[in-house]
C-alpha cells in the first residue's frame, strides 16, 4: 500500500504536467488562428496582383507589337541604305584606285593587290547587274592595266634578282671530301626572301584571278638564261684558272674560301674526278708516237666538262625547288622541261663534240686524246641516276638525251680500243724509229701506258667492249663479264705488240742486238704488268702469261749469249791443238796458238766495243746478263791461259797474252754502259 505522502506528491506532479500541456495547446491554437488570418490576407493580395497584371498585359502587348514593327521598318531602311552605299561604292572604285594602279605595284604590293580586288568585284557587279553601263568598260580597262603592271612587276623582280651562280659557289656545291671532319651545306639563294614572297604572291594572283599563264614563259626564259650562264661561267673559270695558274680551284682542297657566299657548312656529295691522263700525254707527246699530238688543254676541258655535268644536276635540282613555290603544280614539269633545255642541250652538244673529236683522233691514231672519253663516260654513268631523278616528268626526248650521249661515247670508246689494238699490230715504223741501242721501243711504252690507263676505267672500258657484243652473254652484262672482256682485250693488245716487236727485231742485222731488243721489251712489259697490277687482269683469261714472258726473256738471253761463241770458240778445249808436254812445238802449232790468242783478243775487243753502246735499262737484268757472261768467258779464258801459260809458243808473250782473267771480267762489266 502506497504511503499517503507519496500519493499526494505524485498527484501534484501530474497536475503540473497537465497544466503545462494545456498552456502549450492554447499557444498552438492561437498560432493556427494567426496563420489562417495571414493566409487569407496573402490570398487577397495575390488576387489583387493578378488582376493588376492582367490589366498591364492588356495595355503592353499592343505597344510591343507596334515597337517590333517600327524596329523592322528601321532595319529595312538601314539595309536599303547599306545596299545603296555598296552599289554607289562600285561607281567610285575606278576613281579611288586609278592612282594606285597608275603608279604600279613596286614597293606596295599588298596595297596594289587590295585595289585589284576592289576592281575585280566592281567588274563582277557591273557584269551581273549593268552589263551595258560605261562603268563596266572603265573598270575592265583598269583591271587589264593593273594585270599588265603585275606581269611587268613579275618580270622586273625576276630580272633584277636572278643572278648567275658564281663558279666558286658551284664548286663548293658539287665538291666532296669524306676525310673532312667539318662539313658544311651549301645553300643557294636564287632570290632574296622579300623578292621571292612578292614573286609568289604575284604568280598566285595571276593564276587565280588574272587567268594568264604568260608569266610562266617569262619565268622559264629568265631562269633558263641564268642556269645556262652559270654553267658556262664555271667552264670559263676552269679555262682562266688554268691559263693563269695552271691549276683551277679544286673544291677537294680543304681550305675554306672567305669569298664563298654560303650560309651553312659545306656538304660534299663525294663526286670524285681523279682521272689520270696528263702524265700519259706528257710521256707520249712525240710526233712520231702512235699516241702523239695530245693538247694539254684537253685535261682542263675534260675536268671542266665533268664539273659542268655535276653542276647541271645540282643547279637543276635547286631550280626545281624554286619553281615549285612559284609555278602551279600542274604546270611545273612542263615549265621545268623548258627551263633546262638550253643548259642541257649545251652539255649534250659539247659531249657530242668530244665524241667527234675522239673520232677524228682515232683516224690520226692520236689515242691519248681518245682517253678523255673514259673519265667523262664514267662520270656520266655515275651521274645518270641523279640525272634520271632530276628529269622525272620531263618529255621523253629530254630524258633520252643523256642515254644517247652515253651510247655514242661507248661506241666511240670501243672503236678506239679496237683501233688501238690494230694499230699496235700493224705499226709500220720498223726501220726509221728503231732504237740503235736495243732499248725499249716507244711502241711498247706507249702500249703499256695506254693499258695502265685502263686500270682506272676497268668498268667503263669493259662496258664499252660489252656494248659492241652481240652474243647472248652480252645481254646478261655484269662486272665479271666486263672484267673478262677487258682481260681478253689486254691479252689481244699484248699479243699484237709481241708480234710487232718480233717483226721489228728483224731490222737489226746483229742477232745479238735483236735479242737484247726483244729482251728489253719483254722485260719492260712483264715488270710494267706486275707493277701496275695489270698482271692480275691478264691472268683472268691467261693464267700462264707471267711464266710465258719469263720464258721469252730467258730465251732472248740465251740467244744473246750465243754472240760470244765466236769469241770463246777460239779458246775452247775442243778447238785447241794437241801437243805433248816437253816436246818442242812445231811452227804450225805455234802459229795456231797465236791465232787462237789473236782471235780471242780481237773478238773480245770488238764485242765489248759494240755491246758497250747497247742498253739494258733494267739494272737487275743488266747485272745478271753480265754475271752469266762473265762467268762463262772467265772460266773458259782462265783454262786457256793455264793451258798455255808455260808453253813457249812465242818470243813476245805480251803481244798475245794481252789480258788477264780479271781484266776480261772488268771489260764484260762495262757492257751496256756508254759512260764506261
Amino acid at each position: 500500500m502506497i504511503p499517503p505522502q507519496e500519493a499526494s506528491a505524485r498527484r501534484r506532479e501530474i497536475e503540473d504536467k497537465l497544466k503545462q500541456e494545456e498552456e502549450t495547446l492554447s499557444f498552438i491554437r492561437d498560432n493556427l488562428e494567426k496563420s489562417d488570418q495571414l493566409t487569407k490576407n496573402m490570398v487577397s493580395i495575390l488576387s489583387s496582383f493578378e488582376s493588376r497584371l492582367m490589366k498591364l498585359e492588356n495595355s503592353i502587348i499592343p505597344v510591343h507589337k507596334q515597337t517590333e514593327n517600327l524596329q523592322r521598318l528601321q532595319e529595312n531602311v538601314e539595309k536599303t541604305l547599306s545596299c545603296l552605299d555598296h552599289v554607289i561604292s562600285y561607281y567610285h572604285v575606278a576613281s579611288d584606285t586609278e592612282k594606285i594602279i597608275r603608279e604600279g605595284p613596286t614597293g606596295r604590293l599588298e596595297e596594289y593587290l587590295g585595289s585589284m580586288a576592289k576592281i575585280q568585284k566592281a567588274v563582277e557587279y557591273f557584269q551581273d547587274n549593268s552589263p551595258d553601263s560605261p562603268e563596266l568598260n572603265k573598270v575592265k580597262l583598269l583591271f587589264e592595266r593593273g594585270k599588265e603592271s603585275l606581269e611587268s612587276e613579275f618580270r622586273s623582280l625576276m630580272t633584277r634578282h636572278s643572278k648567275v651562280v658564281s663558279p666558286v659557289l658551284i664548286l663548293d656545291l658539287i665538291s666532296g671530301d669524306d676525310e673532312l671532319e667539318v662539313q658544311e651545306e651549301v645553300v643557294l639563294e636564287h632570290l632574296p626572301e622579300s623578292a621571292l614572297q612578292d614573286v609568289v604572291r604575284i604568280s598566285h594572283w595571276l593564276v587565280e584571278y588574272g587567268r594568264n599563264h604568260d608569266f610562266m614563259n617569262v619565268y622559264y626564259q629568265i631562269r633558263s638564261s641564268q642556269l645556262d650562264r652559270s654553267i658556262k661561267g664555271l667552264k670559263e673559270h676552269f679555262r682562266k684558272s688554268s691559263s693563269s695558274s695552271g691549276v683551277p680551284y679544286s673544291p677537294a682542297i680543304p681550305n675554306k674560301r672567305k669569298d664563298t657566299p654560303t650560309k651553312k657548312p659545306v656538304k660534299r656529295p663525294g663526286h670524285e674526278h681523279d682521272f689520270r691522263v696528263k702524265h700519259l700525254s706528257e710521256a707520249l707527246n712525240d710526233k712520231h708516237g702512235p699516241l702523239a699530238g695530245r693538247d694539254d688543254m684537253l685535261d682542263v676541258e675534260t675536268d671542266a666538262y665533268i664539273h659542268c655535268v655535276s653542276a647541271f644536276v645540282k643547279l637543276a635540282q635547286s631550280e626545281y625547288q624554286l619553281l615549285t613555290d612559284i609555278i602551279p603544280e600542274h604546270h611545273q614539269k612542263k615549265t621545268f622541261d623548258s627551263l633546262i633545255q638550253d643548259a642541257l642541250d649545251g652539255l649534250m652538244l659539247e659531249g657530242e663534240n668530244i665524241v667527234s673529236a675522239a673520232r677524228k683522233a682515232i683516224i690520226r691514231h692520236d689515242f691519248s686524246t681518245v682517253l678523255t672519253v673514259f673519265p667523262i663516260l664514267r662520270h656520266l654513268k655515275q651521274t645518270k641516276p641523279e640525272f634520271d631523278q632530276v628529269l622525272q616528268g620531263t618529255a621523253a626526248s629530254t630524258k633520252n638525251k643523256l642515254p644517247g650521249l652515253i651510247t655514242s661515247m661507248e661506241t666511240i670508246g670501243a672503236k678506239a680500243l679496237e683501233d688501238f689494238a690494230d694499230n699496235i699490230k700493224n705499226d709500220p715504223d720498223k726501220e726509221y724509229n728503231m732504237p740503235k741501242d736495243g732499248t725499249v721501243h716507244e711502241l711498247t711504252s706507249n702500249a703499256i701506258l695506254f693499258l695502265q690507263q685502263l686500270l682506272d676505267f676497268q668498268e667503263t672500258a669493259g662496258a664499252m667492249l660489252a656494248s659492241q657484243e652481240t652474243s647472248s652473254s652480252a645481254t646478261s652484262y655484269n662486272s665479271e663479264f666486263s672484267k673478262r672482256l677487258l682481260s681478253t682485250y689486254i691479252c689481244k693488245v699484248l699479243g699484237n705488240l709481241q708480234l710487232n716487236l718480233l717483226s721489228k727485231s728483224k731490222v737489226y742485222e746483229d742477232p745479238a742486238l735483236s735479242a737484247i731488243f726483244l729482251h728489253n721489251n719483254y722485260n719492260y712489259i712483264l715488270k710494267s704488268l706486275e707493277k701496275s697490277e695489270l698482271i692480275q687482269l691478264v691472268a683472268v683469261t691467261q693464267k700462264t702469261a707471267e711464266r710465258s714472258y719469263r720464258e721469252h726473256i730467258e730465251q732472248q738471253i740465251q740467244t744473246y749469249q750465243r754472240s760470244w761463241l765466236k769469241v770463246t770458240d777460239y779458246i775452247t778445249e775442243k778447238n785447241l791443238p794437241v801437243f805433248q808436254s816437253g816436246v818442242k812445238l812445231r811452227d804450225k802449232e805455234r802459229q795456231m796458238i797465236k791465232e787462237r790468242f789473236k782471235g780471242f783478243n780481237d773478238g773480245l775487243e770488238e764485242l765489248c766495243k759494240i755491246q758497250k753502246a747497247w742498253a739494258v735499262p733494267d739494272t737487275e737484268q743488266r747485272d745478271r746478263i753480265r754475271q752469266i757472261q762473265k762467268k762463262i768467258v772467265k772460266e773458259t779464258y782462265g783454262a786457256f791461259l793455264q793451258r798455255y801459260n808455260n808453253v813457249p809458243f812465242t818470243k813476245n808473250p805480251e803481244k798475245y797474252v794481252k789480258y788477264q782473267v780479271d781484266q776480261v771480267g772488268d771489260m764484260i762489266d762495262r757492257l751496256f754502259d756508254t759512260s764506261a
